[in-house]
């Protein structure tokens, strides 16, 4: 899915109507119908609605969104910021079609009149005040004050609120989670927006909530981005694990070969390759020093594994590097670093590894520290390669300081990525998949209880697994991987919480997270997150 900046969007919403022939009333129709069906699909028992609407297309969706929702059995207060007569004229138009007076606010003292009697009784407010139409201005003027003062009312509230478009004072066009400490945002508990996602629903923080795209008419032609920039979606992910054949075997799924551990980090190399399997590889190997194979073979006995040197190997060495490509030579993707250490040899391990490989190649943990001295030597091409840094391990390679990264981390992905013409997996808020010809894509899911110890093990082994059994549309495993593996933890926390959540968690409910997937897929709107 295409992610559009806000001038964009007006572009298409122009194109739509003017080449294609729907009416913008009719979009807007859409858009607040999108809205209270989603209203009463999050919120069933939400019988007070307050929708409080700007003077722009924005609060039309809202106008639209009262009609329906009083139609629908609710009882709906609009309170409209300004006087009807500076509306826009299609949000004039659709005002006049609801069964209910709008009440003005034009000045300070009505929006606290209207918090002690309205607001602060709400079962639920809609926030149609800006949407993208907001730009932050040094100075305010006295429209923007009385909206500012309506949105801290909002926030004083302690009602649920959806935002339509989104959160109100929220600069659409953001690409990162850096949030003005002098800005007065709406806080949402949800959001919903129409067509195609801005850049702030993937980079910036809008809410704990559904942020979802309702499809509101528009033609999938007149959505053009310059952006080169994309969500992914349960339904692109569901179209690639689509139903399996009945006369399936496992060796119709790929192998795995894992090359992972050193003595005391076992359990980073059992979980890469137990999260090949899970996320449906038919086999995996995790190839590791000899000396822990017995506790790698114990976390499953599902798991195979190879020694690595003799008996007594704690540290994978130079001389291990030609007994695993001979062992990757039977198999379908190469997945290197989890646990390894930054013991000597191991970089010559590792780069030897990479270098003589005639598969794909899974980077991760010290896998990737092994070319922080010399990142010259990472070069795709030959055969297909994956890194999968943090922002840590991207400064080390990339030689930025980590703030300049996470300032705009889809650029400096996109430009690692084509450089070295590799697929970059930056992992973070909102993980971003960069591809040698430019294209980024942004993965909404995920939530903080994954800052924890192993997690990116098991993404290693997802991505690695993901490529065993789709190796003809590697770019969408990638994506794929990452998204469930956000979902996974989603779904764990939904059930634990975010600060007990352990990497193994993820393992457990990535069965949950293919199941969400599927039920999001079919769903009218599009959930990002």
């Amino acid at each position: 899915m295409k992610i559009t900046t806000a001038a964009e969007m007006s572009s298409i919403d122009r194109a739509t109507s003017e080449r294609h022939g729907v009416h913008s009333l009719t979009l807007m129709e859409n858009a607040g119908t999108a809205v209270a069906n989603f209203v009463r699909e999050l919120w069933p028992n939400a019988s007070r609605i307050v929708v409080v609407c700007g003077r722009g297309n924005n609060g039309g969706d809202g106008f639209v969104a009262a009609r329906r929702l009083h139609g629908a059995g609710k009882v709906v207060e609009v309170l409209l910021l300004g006087s009807p007569d500076g509306l826009k004229p299609d949000a004039a138009k659709m005002l006049a079609r609801v069964p209910l007076r709008p009440i003005a606010l034009t000045s300070l003292d009505d929006v606290v009149r209207e918090y002690t009697r309205s607001l602060s009784g709400a079962d639920l407010i809609v926030d149609a005040i800006f949407g993208t139409g907001y730009h932050p201005r040094p100075e305010p003027t006295p429209e923007r004050k009385l909206a500012e003062a309506a949105i801290s009312a909002i926030n004083s509230s302690s009602a649920p609120v959806l935002s339509v478009d989104l959160p109100s004072g929220t600069d659409s066009d953001v690409t990162s989670s850096a949030v003005d400490p002098k800005a007065v945002i709406c806080h949402s508990s949800a959001v919903i927006t129409f067509t195609a996602p801005k850049p702030a629903h993937l980079f910036a923080a809008l809410t704990r909530g559904p942020v979802v795209v309702a499809p509101i008419g528009t033609p999938e032609q007149a959505i053009v981005s310059a952006q080169n920039l994309y969500a992914v979606t349960p339904h692109q992910v569901d179209a690639l694990f689509s139903p399996r054949p009945q006369e399936s075997n496992k060796g119709r799924f790929g192998h795995v070969l894992v090359v992972a551990g050193s003595l005391g980090k076992s359990g980073a190399a059992a979980m890469c390759g137990m999260a090949a399997l899970r996320v449906g590889a038919g086999l995996a190997t995790v190839a590791t020093p000899a000396a822990v194979l017995s506790s790698v073979a114990a976390f499953s006995p599902t798991l195979m594994a190879e020694p690595l040197g003799d008996p007594a190997s704690a540290h994978a060495s130079p001389a291990d590097a030609a007994h695993c490509l001979e062992l990757a030579k039977s198999r379908q993707v190469l997945a290197i670093g989890p646990g390894l250490s930054q013991r000597p040899g191991v970089a010559e391990f590792v780069q030897r590894l990479v270098k003589g490989a005639h598969c794909p190649v899974v980077l991760d943990a010290d896998g990737l520290n092994a070319f922080a001295s010399s990142p010259a030597l990472l070069q795709g091409g030959a055969h297909p390669l994956i890194l999968t840094p943090h922002p840590g391990e991207m400064a080390r390679l990339s030689g930025r300081p980590v703030a300049e990264i996470q300032a705009d981390r889809s650029a400096c992905a996109r430009d690692f990525a084509r450089r070295h013409r590799c697929i970059v997996v930056l992992k973070g808020f909102r993980t971003v998949v960069a591809y040698p010809n430019g294209s980024v894509w942004v993965v909404a899911t995920g939530n903080p209880g994954m800052a924890t110890g192993g997690t990116g093990d098991i993404l290693t082994g997802m991505i690695a697994g993901a490529i065993a059994q789709f190796p003809s549309h590697m770019d969408e495993a990638v994506r794929a991987a990452v998204f469930l593996h956000g979902l996974a933890a989603d779904a764990a926390t939904a059930q634990l919480c975010e600060e007990s959540l352990v990497a193994t968690d993820l393992l457990d409910f990535l069965p949950t997270a293919f199941r969400l997937m599927r039920q999001r897929s079919a769903s009218a709107n599009i959930r990002l997150c």
